[in-house]
This record gives C-alpha cells, structure tokens and sequence, in this order.
C-alpha cells in the first residue's frame, strides 16, 4: 500500500520538479531583497541625515528660538497676552528640584530616559505608523526629543522636521549627560501660558519655589508639558489636572517610585489643591483663555503655544477695562448683601462680536471645587425673569398682542401626577387682576407670564428659545419634562453667552449672529490661517416681533408700578431696552439690555451656588447698576437710537383698561401692533347694565318704561383653562376668589331686581309723536304696553269720537243725551259703573 500511495503521489508531481531546490531559490531571492532594501534605506537614511543635518543648530545652543511667540490682540491691536512675551524663565540646578518632581516628569514622559540614547526604538515605531498609517505626525518623542522641540526647532508638525529632532536628539545626547538633559528639559518645559520652566510653573500655580513642591504639587506639575492648556488648574475643564494628575500617579506606582498607599493619600488631596490667584500678567484674561480654547481646538496645541501665531480679537480693549473695574466695584459694594461675584458680556448685535467680557470679578475667583471658573461661557444658572421675553415673543408669533388680557390672580396649575399644584407668586407678593401684555411684561409679574407660556405652549417657547440661541432649552422630552410651566420663571439654566445673545435677537430686528471672538489668525510669516468673514446672520424672529418686545422693554411707564420711575433701567438720554431677572431662592440675579447696537448682559451671585440676602432687589440692587454703569459707559460717545418702527407695525388708539377699541367713559391710549392683530371691537370684558334709581338694583320693566334709571358700566372677568384636565376651570376659581376679595363696586354688579312700581301699568303711544304732523290718510300708530303682571290680551279699537264744542264752551247737546238716558230705564243704555274684582292679577290694554 505504502509504494501504491507513493507512486500515485509522484504521479501528480511535473517532471523535473524537485520542491527543494525550489524552496531555496525562493528564500534566495527574498533574503538578496531585504539585503538590497536595507542597503538602500541605510544609504537613504545616511543622505536624509546628511541633508537635513547641514543646516542644524548647534546642540551646545541649547536655548529657546526666537520670534516665535503667539500675540493676542484686541481689534485695536492692543496686546491682551503674549504667551512668551511676559515669560520670566528661572532656571534651577537639578539639585534644587524635589527628587519626585524628576521621578513623576519621567515616568509620565519617557520612563526609559535613562536607558535610551536619546530616542526610543518602540516610540520611533508608534511615530512611523502614525505618519504613514493613520498620517499624522504624534508620538515617539523621549524627553531629549522634547527638548529639542522646546529650544532648537519649531513646532510645526512635518517629516523633515522630525527628522531634525532624531538626528539633533543623538548630538546632544553625545554632549550631555542624562541629568544635565533633563535639568535643562525642566527648565525650558512649557507649563501652560506664561510658565516656562519648572520654576516659574511653581510660583504660578503654587506660589512658592521649585524645591518647596510637595508630591502632589510635584505630580501636577509633571502632568502639564503635554497639553498646558488642556490641562491646566486655570482651565475650564474642573477635571482635567486630577485625571492628568493620576495617570502620573499611576506610572510612578507602576515604575516603582511611590508605593499604592502613597497613590491614594496624594488622589484624595487632589482636589482640594489651593492654587496662586493667577491673571495679572496679562490683559482680559477670562476672554484670553476663551480664545486660546478656540485656537487650540483648531489648530492644535503646539502651534498655539509656540508657534508664533498672531491673533486679532474681537475685543475691545477700553470697553473691557471699564467693565472689568465696574464689575468689581460694584460687587464689592454688594458684601453686604452676600453677593461674591459677578459677570458681564459686551455684544455687537449687528455682527455678534464679543466687545468685552468680564468672567468673574477678578480672574481670582474660583467655583466651589476651586477651579479657575469663566461664569459668562461655563456657568449655568437659572435667568429668573429674563427669560420672559422669549415667552412673549412666542405669543406674538401666535397673534397675541401688547393690549392683550391677562388676568393676574392666584391661580394653581395642576402640578402632574402624584405632585402637589404649582402656585406661582409675583415677585411683590400682590395680584393686581386684568392686566394688559405690555404692563405684564414690563413689570415682570409672574402670573400673567406663566399663564401666557400655558396659552401658547412650552414646547413653542423651547423652539422660540433655541432658535435664539439658548443652547440648554432646546425642545426635548427631556427639557420639557424638566422644566414645565416654570421655564418661563426661570426654571431652565442657561448661559450669560447664551442668554446675552439670545437679546442680541431682538436689538438686531429677528436676526442672529453666533459670538464671535476671533477675526483674524496669522502665522509667523504673516499667512493669513483664519479671517471671519462678514455675515448676514439668520433670521429667527421676525422685525414686527422684535420691534413689539424691545419697545415694550424700553417703556418706561411699562414698568413704574414695580420699579419706579427713576430706576437703574434707565440710562439717561439713551432710548435702552432692557429685563431684570431674579430666582426665587436669590441665588441668580440678572440684568440684560441693549440698544441697536450693543448688548450689555450682566450675573451677580455665589460660584458655590449659595443664596444671596433676601433684601437683594432686582432692578434695585445687584445686577443693575453695573449694567447701567457699562452701558452708560459703552454709549456715552454714540448717538440715541430708538429702535426703527418696521412697515408691518401699525398704531391703534384702544381702551386703557380692557384693550379693545376705545369705549365711552373709558379712558384710552396708543399700542403698537402687527398689521392685522389690532383690536376691531370693544373688549368683552363690559357688561352695560339699567340700574333703578329707586334703589341701586337692576331697573324693572315699570322703572325702564318711566325712565327711572341709569346705565352703568360694570366688568365681569372669565378665563379659560387650557392645562387642567379633571374637568375644572381653575382659572376661574382665581378670578372669582380675587373678585370675592376685592370690593370695587364695577366687579359686583347687582344681581336683584328692584320691585319699585310693580303694580303700575304704562301705555305709551310711540309713533306718532305728540304734534307730529300728518301728511298721509294711513296712520301707522305704534303702542307700547308695560306691566310688572302678565299681559294677556291688548286690543286696539278703529272708530271715530264724535263731539260738539259750543261758543260758550258747553257741550249741550250731551246734556240733552245724558237727560234722555236718564229717563230711560232700558239697561243697554245703562253699563255697570263698579269694577269686577275677578281676576285682578291680569291686564286688559285697549288702545281707542
């Protein structure tokens, strides 16, 4: 069997075929092009480095190159910060750094620094497979590598000059020695804006000297020369150095400088770090690190920290001084009434640049976990009433109206299932009953908006919020059911930049532009990289809308029952519209305004969320006068602009109490309204009534016929409600109950009928009149019957009455009937003189 299988096996082999042989051709062959492949790269290699090494830098030139530093400028060019312009780098001996500073910078960097000789094989193999696998330029880079990029190179993100690093990463190297490399790497890493080197990174985090740092301070500070920004204590990221922080932890762990237990002490210490107020080396710095988030996120880390970029800015300088120094007086004026903080924003509407932006009243203040905290673009917070004027607009795009009812009363809105009712209260703790949109909303009363939002629905109100740029309240399940009917209180957090645009809206006729911050960015040789164009914006509310809220914000008699009428709503000589806004608990207190062209938003309250004194008043106190103050400031060289008057608006005269068209007796003034919404009859509110003269009740039918009575105007207020679903009208049950409390006689009118004169029956002929004169044989006689008791029967008798007038004024020829009659005894001549008592309670009219 076993020579059958073989010869069959042979069989099926070509002649001449020897698998051996064959094997050894093949390796031949692939062994003699590797041979050549590597001949070829070693030569390729050789010339690469000679090429790129003829023109390097000295290694015992170890220092920074120059021209290189990114400038932000306002759009004056007025320099905000110069990342290596202020620099003030010390350097310090090896010695003079804690042992766990060097332990914790090498285990999170190149924990084979002292093995390799000046780059890592298995980091140069991550660097070839990111450049021509996933084709980007990252990784591999030890701390001499870094070094190099830090002092000798640029950082621009090219093959040449990485290869500029490998070769410039061996000469030094070969000149220094490990410790001298990383003594010389501490002192030139970059540790996030002006800190250049461990020294410097130490007193401006920490304020104190590099051999001072305790292990936790050390293990901070490792973690920063790989993305000082992104991982910066001053950043806006609240986690981001203590996630940093403990991969350091983990790889010293890992490499054996620190034990588990010292791991963890150092973990629970992180978050209760203090570090040095920070800030005052450069100009607006809450808008600088806004920016540089912007630039990094574009253009990457490196670049905008060494790379010499040149960025203009929105900002402008002058505004942003004064707001700064206003902010911070006017807050320190407020201790008392245990406000912290404060924060305001600058916008252009017309183009939606930011002019000024002041984060918190000194870069300072920190939140409550003691992070660097930009209140204008990280903190959400509840508006309070600031956010009514989107509820209104709303309504207006549903052709509600400023003369528009609403009936400020207590009322309670069903509050869900297994939730008590919701019972909002006015700010001022009274009801003052009917009250027109445009009153409502100028003196903030809470009733009326809450039962607008109702009216018109709070998934409109979200799309109308979000359509302005209210990134927080965008219409979701989530948000609606989060926020209910209390989103037009305030129920919502939103963002000073969020809320500040969304007015911006308004001031520019319906149209939005997104905040911008940055016009122009240059490289270091002047290349334009990034420019913002000039945008028409996007229409989201319609001129007539904005029109009818900004005048509405700007009336001053609007507002005066709440808010008097020399309040801080009011610049002097400026035509401004402006909304206060205050939560319930005094936690958030906001004012925002604007004028066509610039927006002024304004927050006072606590980082830590905590409430404020209970005699804080919005409009009064806290937010307004720092508005005011900016805005006066802003304006004071620009002309008065009163918002234009759009072609859809027309001007209608209505009644001043109930809206409709001007009733008699009822006083009346001017409204604006969208074309097509005025008022085209009298408000429904008026019920006319007869009221006896006799005794005040409603006038009987005798009272009316004898003109005993007056007419008198009386109101009767009904609402229906939308929300409730059981069946009840608790809209009315408020109204009644406010009517109940309330004794003004024109809510009350009488509801008996007087009974003066009842047993009195009045005929009256109406046509013709008395002495009218008669051109016509056919008379047409009109008659009217009035009795208090049923009338049956009225019968109208046709015929003539014949008599006889004398010369001396006697009728003798009835005294001759009558003496006739009187003789004759037959009883048809003589009809009954006594009237039947029977049936008395009827009436029998005959008209002769």
């Amino acid at each position: 069997m076993l020579d059958v299988f073989q010869k069959r096996r042979w069989k099926r082999l070509r002649p001449g075929y020897y698998p051996q042989t064959e094997k050894i051709k093949r390796w031949s062959q692939i062994s003699t092009l590797v041979l050549i492949s590597l001949i070829g790269l070693v030569f390729f290699t050789i010339f690469l480095f000679a090429w790129y090494g003829k023109d390097l830098p000295r290694p015992d030139r170890v220092r920074r190159v120059e021209g290189l530093s990114t400038v932000i400028l306002d759009r004056n060019a007025e320099v905000l910060y110069d990342i290596y312009g202020e620099q003030n780098r010390v350097p310090v001996s090896l010695e003079e750094m804690p042992v766990f500073l060097r332990q914790a910078t090498i285990a999170i960097e190149d924990k084979d620094f002292y093995k390799h000789q000046g780059f890592s094989l298995r980091g140069m193999g991550r660097a070839i497979i990111n450049i021509f696998v996933f084709r980007r330029l990252q990784g591999g880079s030890t701390l001499t590598q870094q070094l190099v990029k830090n002092v000798l190179l640029t950082s621009e993100r090219t093959l040449p000059r990485k290869i500029k690093e490998f070769i410039l990463a061996i000469q030094i190297e070969r000149k220094y020695t490990k410790d001298e490399i990383l003594q010389m790497y501490l002192n030139e890493a970059p540790y996030g804006g002006t800190a250049w080197g461990v020294e410097t990174a130490a007193q401006a985090y920490f304020g104190k000297h590099t051999k001072d740092l305790s292990l936790t301070e050390s293990v901070i500070l490792a973690g920063l020369p790989a993305g000082p920004t992104k991982y910066s204590p001053y950043g806006t990221d609240a986690r981001a150095y203590i996630w940093r922080s403990e991969q350091v932890l983990r790889r010293m762990r890992e490499d054996g400088y620190i034990t588990k237990e010292n791991e963890e002490k150092v973990k629970k210490e992180l978050s209760s770090v203090e570090f040095a107020p920070q800030g005052a080396n450069f100009r607006a710095p809450h808008f600088v690190m806004h920016v540089k988030e912007q630039l990094v996120e574009q253009f990457g880390e490196k670049m905008v920290e060494q790379g010499g970029l040149k960025v203009t800015t929105s900002l402008d300088w002058k505004i942003q001084e004064q707001a700064e120094k206003i902010v911070k007086e006017e807050v320190g004026k407020l201790a008392s009434l245990k406000v912290s903080n404060g924060a305001a924003l600058v916008i252009d509407p017309k183009t939606g640049q930011i002019l000024a932006m002041v984060g918190s009243k000194d870069y300072s203040a920190t939140d409550s976990s003691g992070f660097k905290f930009n209140v204008v673009t990280q903190g959400l917070r509840q508006p309070g009433s600031a956010i009514k004027p989107i509820t209104y607009a709303t309504a207006f795009k549903k052709g509600y109206t400023p003369a528009t009812l609403l009936m400020d009363v207590e009322t309670h809105f069903p509050g869900g299932e297994g939730k008590p009712d919701y019972i909002p209260k006015n700010y001022d703790g009274k009801f003052r009953g009917p009250i027109q949109v445009r009153f409502a909303l100028g003196n903030s009363i809470n009733e009326a908006a809450v039962k607008m939002q109702a009216m018109v629905g709070t998934k409109d109100v979200l799309i109308t919020a979000a359509d302005l740029g209210i990134s927080t309240l965008k219409p979701t399940p989530e948000t609606l059911s989060r926020v209910g009917l209390s989103l037009t209180l305030g129920g919502g957090e939103v963002r000073l930049s969020d809320l500040t645009s969304a007015f911006a809206v308004f001031a520019f006729g319906g149209i939005r532009h997104e905040p911008i911050s940055i016009l122009k960015v240059q490289d270091s040789r002047g290349k334009t990289l990034f420019e913002t164009k000039p945008a028409s914006g996007k229409r989201v509310l319609t001129p007539e809308i904005s029109f009818l809220v900004s005048h509405i914000l700007l009336d001053n008699n609007a507002r005066q029952e709440v808010f008097g009428p020399r309040s801080w709503l009011v610049v002097p000589g400026k035509t401004v519209s402006v909304k206060t806004g205050t939560t319930d608990d005094k936690r958030d207190n906001w004012t925002i305004g604007y004028t066509g062209s610039v927006v002024v938003g304004v927050w006072v309250g606590n980082n830590d969320n905590s409430p404020m004194d209970e005699k804080l008043a919005s409009g009064v106190t806290g937010a307004a006068p720092i508005w005011n103050r900016i805005m006066q400031e802003v304006l004071k060289d620009k002309p008065d602009e009163p918002p234009a008057v759009p072609s859809g608006i027309v001007v209608s005269q209505v009644d001043a109490y109930g809206g409709g068209l001007p009733r008699e007796g009822i006083p009346t003034r001017s409204e604006y309204f969208i074309s097509g919404t005025e008022p085209t009859a009298p408000a429904s509110i008026y019920q006319r009534l007869k009221i006896s003269k006799n005794n005040g009740k409603l006038a009987n039918p005798i009272e009316i016929a004898l003109g005993e009575y007056e007419e008198k105007d009386f109101i009767v207020l009904e609402e229906q409600d939308p929300v409730s679903t059981d069946g009840k009208n608790r809209w009315q049950e408020g109204i009644d109950a406010w009517l109940t409390a309330n004794p003004d006689s024109k809510y009350h009118p009488p509801r008996e009928t007087s009974t003066e004169k009842m047993d009195k029956v009045i005929v009256k002929i109406k046509s013709p009149n008395d002495h009218a004169q008669i051109d016509d044989n056919d008379v047409l006689v009109e008659a009217e019957a009035v009795s208090a008791a049923e009338i049956v029967k009225i019968e109208v008798l046709d015929g003539s009455v014949k008599k006889t007038v004398s010369t001396d004024g006697k009728n003798r020829w009835q005294e001759g009937l009558d003496a006739w009659l009187a003789s004759n005894p037959d009883p048809k001549y003589h009809p009954p003189r006594e009237t039947s008592t029977e049936k008395m309670d009827k009436v029998i009219v005959k008209i002769k």
